[in-house]
C-alpha cells in the first residue's frame, strides 16, 4: 500500500504546478491587457510613476505594478447644489445652478487637482454665492443671463489650470425669503389693482365722450331734421295756400261767368231789347274778350288777381310747383277758350237773335238810371222794340 500512495502522489504533484502555471499566466495577461473606451483616456502609472495617457483602444502595460485612471472626455453635467446668499440690499435669497464642463487636459486633470469634479462644483457654489451678494434683488431676480456670464467668468481661469473648460453655467432658480415673496405679491397686487383702476378710470372717460359727442351729433342731427322739417311745412302751406287761392279764383271767376252766362241766356230768351249787365260781369266779359282778334273790348280793372313779386315767390317757393300747378293751368285755359268762344257769340249776336248793348253804353245808362227803391232793388229800364 505504501508504494502506491507514494506513485499517485508523485503524478498529482506536476498536475498542481501545471494549473498554478496557467493561473498565473492568465492573471498575468489580463494584468497586461487595457482596454480604453473610445470616449474616454487613461492615465497610465507604473510603480507609482506617471508613464502616459492610454488612447481608445488596446494596450499593453507592465503587468502588477501598472494602475490606470479613466478621464471622460465628453461633456459633463456638474449639479451646484442649493446656495443661500445676502444681496447688496440685504435680502435673503437661495438659488441654484447646473455647470456643463468638459476634460480638455487629462495629465493636468490626473496630476494637478485631486477630484476635477468636486473641485469645479466647490467652486461653483462659492462663485454663485459671491454673484448674488454683489448685485440688488431686483437684478437677481430679472438678470438671469448676467448671473450665468459672470459665475463662468470667475470659472474659466481656475480651471484651466486643471485641463477643464466650463462650457455653460445656468442659473435655474432664484428664490427670495417668503417673507420677501408674500411682500412681493402684495406689491404686484397693489399695482394690478392700480393698473384696472387707471384702465377703467379711462374707459369710463371714453364712454363718456363718446356718450356726449354721440348726443352732440344726435341734437345737430335732431336739429337739422326739424328745421327740415319747418321749412318743408311751411313750403307746403305756402304751396296748399297759393293752391287754394288759385283755385278759389278760378272756380269764382268760373262762377261768374257761368251765372252770367245763364242770365243772359235768360234774358235773350225775353222780349225786352234794352238790359242792364251786372259790372262784374262786364269787367269779365272785358277781360276775357280782349284776348279775341279784332275786339274792340276795353279791359278793365276788376277782379284781375296780382302776382307775387320776385321776394314772395322765393319765400313760399312758388316756383318749385310750376309742374304741380301745370294740370290746373290746362284745365283754366280750356275753361279760358270756351268763354271766348261763348264771349264772342254774344258780342256778335249770333245765336240769341238779340242785340246786346256795349259794355260802356251800358255803364253810362247805369249811371243815369233812377235811385233805387226803397226796398233795396233798382228799377231796371227796358226798352221795347
Amino acid at each position: 500500500m505504501g508504494p502506491v500512495i507514494l506513485q499517485l502522489g508523485v503524478g498529482i504533484a506536476p498536475l498542481v504546478v501545471g494549473l498554478l502555471v496557467l493561473f498565473l499566466a492568465i492573471v498575468t495577461v489580463y494584468q497586461m491587457v487595457e482596454i480604453v473606451d473610445a470616449y474616454e483616456k487613461k492615465a497610465l502609472t507604473v510603480f507609482g510613476e506617471y508613464r502616459r495617457l492610454l488612447e481608445p483602444g488596446i494596450t499593453f502595460i507592465p503587468p502588477f505594478v501598472s494602475r490606470t485612471y479613466a478621464f471622460d472626455m465628453r461633456t459633463q453635467t456638474l449639479d451646484v447644489p442649493r446656495q443661500e446668499a445676502i444681496t447688496r440690499d440685504n435680502s435673503p435669497v437661495t438659488a441654484d445652478a447646473v455647470v456643463y464642463i468638459k476634460v480638455m487636459n487629462a495629465r493636468k486633470a490626473f496630476l494637478e487637482v485631486d477630484n476635477y469634479k468636486m473641485a469645479v462644483s466647490n467652486l461653483a457654489q462659492t462663485t454663485l454665492r459671491a454673484v448674488l451678494g454683489d448685485m440688488e434683488l431686483d437684478d437677481t431676480l430679472n438678470k438671469r443671463q448676467e448671473i450665468n456670464a459672470r459665475i463662468r467668468k470667475e470659472l474659466d481661469e481656475p480651471t484651466d489650470e486643471w485641463g477643464v473648460r466650463v462650457e455653460s453655467v445656468e442659473v435655474r432658480e432664484v428664490n427670495p425669503s417668503k417673507d420677501v415673496q408674500q411682500a412681493m405679491e402684495q406689491q404686484t397686487s397693489a399695482e394690478r389693482r392700480r393698473r384696472a383702476m387707471i384702465l377703467e378710470a379711462q374707459g369710463e372717460r371714453r364712454s363718456a365722450v363718446e356718450t356726449a359727442q354721440g348726443e352732440k351729433q344726435s341734437n345737430i342731427i335732431r336739429a337739422q331734421g326739424e328745421k327740415q322739417s319747418q321749412i318743408l311745412e311751411a313750403q307746403g302751406d305756402s304751396i296748399s295756400t297759393v293752391l287754394r287761392a288759385k283755385s278759389a279764383e278760378s272756380m269764382g271767376e268760373r262762377a261768374v261767368i257761368d251765372k252770367g252766362m245763364e242770365t243772359l241766356e235768360r234774358i235773350g230768351q225775353g222780349e225786352s231789347t234794352t238790359f242792364i249787365l251786372p259790372q262784374e260781369l262786364t269787367s269779365l266779359v272785358g277781360r276775357y274778350g280782349k284776348h279775341l282778334t279784332g275786339s274792340d273790348s276795353k279791359s278793365m280793372a276788376g277782379l284781375d288777381s296780382l302776382d307775387f313779386d320776385a321776394e314772395t315767390r322765393e319765400l313760399i317757393g312758388l316756383d318749385d310747383i310750376e309742374e304741380i300747378l301745370g294740370q290746373i293751368d290746362e284745365a283754366a285755359e280750356m275753361d279760358i277758350e270756351e268763354l271766348e268762344q261763348e264771349a264772342e257769340a254774344i258780342k256778335s249776336g249770333s245765336g240769341s237773335g238779340t242785340s246786346i248793348k256795349n259794355a260802356d253804353d251800358v255803364i253810362d245808362d247805369a249811371d243815369e238810371a233812377p235811385s233805387p227803391s226803397p226796398d233795396g232793388e233798382a228799377e231796371p229800364e227796358t226798352e221795347s222794340e
